[in-house]
């Protein structure tokens, strides 16, 4: 992607098959200035990287339109404030008119509204006003209107209503089909419905009014020089119903019974209707992760302007603004407590079930929950830069983008077409001039039922709703993955490389270890060194400090204090001597620590920081601080273990550190005495060797690395440069995520595999039995539908796959 590449997302409707996602992908990547463009048939839509210079949006609706589908748009409407006359109303709608995802706005002086339709995809409520706001006036959406349905639901109930109205006219018609057979020659059957006309009356609405889908949709293919699954389905429907209007007009006024096949291309049409209403549903049900991420958010917030405590919509809330919120409520958005003291709820982001406790200066994320104390908080990112909207983002740019095997199903199904129609045409000549010469009945029933059996709808989505399925299931766990290649490409790995602080470790110093002289008190002993080091500004004074206080010891007067740079402290506590640091410190004041030292080196070798104390002048005790192992890591390489993935620990620790940690956590490999630039070579050298390596790491120095390895996972507790260097980021910082992600992604290709098989099976087994003359049509219509119903229901079943919590 260039630098001055944008891109661009756009929801698509009328795609029926893959053929019709590969047409408008082809379409688009035809088009000068873009650099690349995917359509995912599953989630129904495009996401185009672009050169703004050459192209907009608006071009790509065009070109969609143009091929014969539909882009999906929302209306809403905005109070504006401010407009004096008819230059502001002209400022306002030119400004917005200009945003990307705004397909056209209007705004209205005397009525000081503004009507906007716009890509909700590309832009949101929140952006619209506040390009108002910087445009000098103010601007409120309306709240008193209907919300527009969503596209999708009114899809199903359109589907639903064109069923319905499809068996009602077909049942007739089946009833007057079973008749025919010998076993079921007992059934009563009205002589009206064996009257050609009453047959054709039932069959016309059908065929020409439910069935317009079909014919619309293959016209549009047709003129632009493909074919889809509408060709398909229009071509053996017609045959069908006009060979049957031929046969009632050729024997109408005479005594010859007319093979009549209303009833197939009336049962095709009703069954292909209900595979799509099956269909439709499973897609919403294929995106549930979307809105469950979504529904998370808080929809309102209460804020603090000019004084006065005002409810407003969450879209309505800017940076700045001051936010109350009570017990039990959403934290609306992400900000800083200005005031009070609570316990926060971080379960949905952290995936921690213990509340966290918060007091003023610290960070809040909006949507998790405010457990017992009223806080006062200022909102620092709202809209599309708050942690769960960018988790939302990452979860739907997974879900829209194609793993390399998509690729190869989507080629596939741009050929797939054409050669089904040259199989269904050369079957109906054999069968027409040599297996029954003349017989022009059974070769239209061959040619009908190749065509309905061979749409490739199933393999159309057998791809993208495993996809969608799976990072969306993944991403309940934490687990995200920022594009289907990365989901294909985890499967793969065979070797993990993990960063040890922060990674392994939790990243920050502890206080492990208190060891006091004969005749020493250890709380007397810590109150001391506690309030000694308090003064310090030193990461592991910091922890001892913290130890001592998480133990509920008072802390000591302090009334002098010096730091030793690289060598530790001195300080007078309630009226007492203190000395804390090194060997060479105590050296340097003649105090006598021979008799501790094994101790101290068996400290050290344990991988921990040991720190001398003494009181007036006497050796006192010892204190010790680590970095210490996360309680999950150990559990966690385990795991990797026995899934046959060889763990490397690399850091920059000292040899004799690292290699203590390591054989602790039970990794297979130490790497240490590593500088940030080395990472990226190390594991280069890994993938020299035949490797196939994830790194997986969470500081700024792990990002080379990570961008190097074959996937890069990111700790989500860690930085926002590892976290966009990486292909995966695990939300929660536990290793078991590590595991979780390859067991998704194994289970996902093992998933995608079975639709494919299946897909093609069912396309591949039908043709030959079709030409063959063993598969009635009505048949092969069933067993169409049932062949992306089945694909879709086997790609829900990665939903209910359970991982670690």
């Amino acid at each position: 992607m260039t630098v001055s590449a944008k891109e661009a997302n756009i929801q698509i409707t009328g795609m029926t098959c893959a053929a019709c996602a590969t047409r408008i992908e082809k379409g688009l990547n035809r088009m000068e200035g873009v650099e690349q463009a995917s359509v995912n048939l599953a989630l129904e839509k495009s996401l185009i990287t672009y050169d703004p210079s050459k192209l907009s949006e608006a071009d790509f609706e065009q070109k969609i339109e143009a091929l014969g589908y539909g882009v999906v748009k929302q209306k809403a409407e905005f109070e504006i404030t401010g407009m004096t006359c008819a230059a502001c109303s002209t400022r306002v709608e030119k400004g917005l008119n200009k945003m990307d995802g705004v397909a056209s706005a209007n705004v209205n002086l005397a009525l000081e509204r503004a009507t906007v339709e716009y890509n909700p995809s590309e832009v949101s409520i929140r952006d619209i006003i506040e390009k108002v706001e910087k445009l000098g006036y103010g601007a409120h959406q309306k709240q008193d209107g209907e919300e527009p349905d969503d596209y999708r639901e009114q899809h199903i109930k359109d589907q639903q209503r064109k069923f319905i109205a499809s068996l009602i006219l077909s049942l007739p018609l089946l009833w007057t089909m079973f008749a025919h057979f010998s076993f079921t020659s007992f059934m009563y059957v009205p002589e009206i419905l064996m009257n050609p006309w009453v047959q054709m009356a039932l069959a016309t609405p059908v065929q020409f009014i439910i069935g317009k889908q079909f014919y619309v949709g293959a016209y549009k293919a047709l003129r632009n020089g493909s074919a889809n699954m509408d060709v398909l389905v229009a071509m053996g429907t017609s045959a069908a119903y006009f060979y049957s209007v031929y046969q009632a007009i050729a024997t109408a006024g005479t005594d010859h019974a007319p093979h009549l096949y209303f009833e197939t291309s009336a049962v095709l049409i009703t069954l292909i209707v209900l595979g799509k209403l099956f269909e439709a549903r499973a897609k919403g049900r294929s995106s549930e992760a979307i809105k469950k991420l979504m529904g998370l958010q808080a929809k309102t917030a209460t804020v603090l302007r000019d004084g006065t405590e005002k409810e407003i919509s969450l879209d309505e809330v800017i940076v700045g603004d001051t936010i109350l919120v009570k017990p039990g409520e959403k934290i609306p958005v992400d900000g800083e407590m200005l005031e009070g003291a609570t316990a926060v709820d971080e379960s949905m982001l952290s995936g921690e079930s213990l509340p966290v406790d918060k007091q003023a200066g610290d960070a809040l994320f909006g949507s998790t929950i405010n457990k017992n104390g009223f806080i006062k908080m200022t909102a620092t990112k709202v809209g599309r830069d708050t942690a769960l909207a960018q988790i939302i983002k990452v979860v739907e740019d997974a879900q829209g983008s194609k793993a390399p095997i998509q690729r190869m199903a989507d080629k596939i199904s741009g050929i797939f077409v054409p050669i089904v129609v040259g199989i269904a045409v050369l079957a109906f000549l054999v069968w027409f001039f040599f297996v029954q010469p003349g017989e022009f009945t059974p070769a239209l029933e061959v040619l009908i039922a190749i065509l309905v059996i061979a749409c490739p709808c199933a393999l159309g989505l057998a791809t993208p709703t495993s996809i969608m399925a799976g990072s969306g299931r993944a991403a309940e766990y934490g687990i995200l993955f920022k594009g289907g290649e990365h989901l294909e490409q985890t499967q793969g790995i065979n070797t993990v490389v993990v960063d040890k602080t922060g990674t392994v470790t939790h990243g920050k110093p502890v206080l492990t270890d208190v060891r006091v002289a004969d005749g020493q008190a250890e709380e007397a002993f810590l109150s001391l060194i506690g309030a000694a080091e308090k003064q310090s500004e030193h990461p592991l004074a910091e922890a001892i400090v913290e130890g001592v206080t998480e133990k509920g010891i008072a802390l000591g007067a302090v009334q002098f204090f010096e730091a030793v740079p690289g060598h530790g402290v001195i300080a007078t506590v309630d009226g007492q001597g203190i000395i804390i640091g090194t060997r060479k410190l105590m050296q340097e004041y003649g105090i006598d620590v021979q008799d501790v030292l094994p101790v101290m080196e068996e400290l050290e070798r344990q991988g921990k920081t040991a720190m001398i104390a003494a009181i007036n002048g006497q050796y006192a005790g010892m204190v010790a601080v680590a970095d210490t192992i996360k309680k999950t890591s150990v559990e966690a390489i385990k795991r990797l273990k026995d899934m046959g993935i060889q763990v490397i620990m690399m850091t920059g620790d000292n040899e004799r550190t690292a290699q203590t940690i390591g054989k602790e956590v039970g990794v297979d490999a130490v790497i240490a005495e590593v500088l940030p630039e080395g990472k990226a070579k190390e594991v280069e050298k890994l993938q020299q060797q035949g490797k196939k390596v994830a790194m997986v790491g969470d500081g700024i120095n792990d990002a080379p690395a990570l961008a190097t390895a074959d996937v890069g996972m990111a700790i989500g507790t860690g930085t926002d440069i590892a976290m966009e260097a990486a292909d995966i980021t695990l939300i929660r910082g536990d290793l078991n995520s590590i595991a979780d992600a390859i067991l998704m992604s194994r289970k996902t290709m093992r998933n995608i595999k079975q639709n494919l098989f299946w897909a093609f099976a069912y396309n591949s087994a039908g043709i030959p039995i079709a030409a063959a003359g063993l598969l009635a049509p009505w048949v092969a219509g069933a067993a169409m539908a049932f062949s992306s119903v089945s694909v879709v229901l086997n790609a829900l079943r990665l939903q209910r796959v359970k991982l670690t919590k």
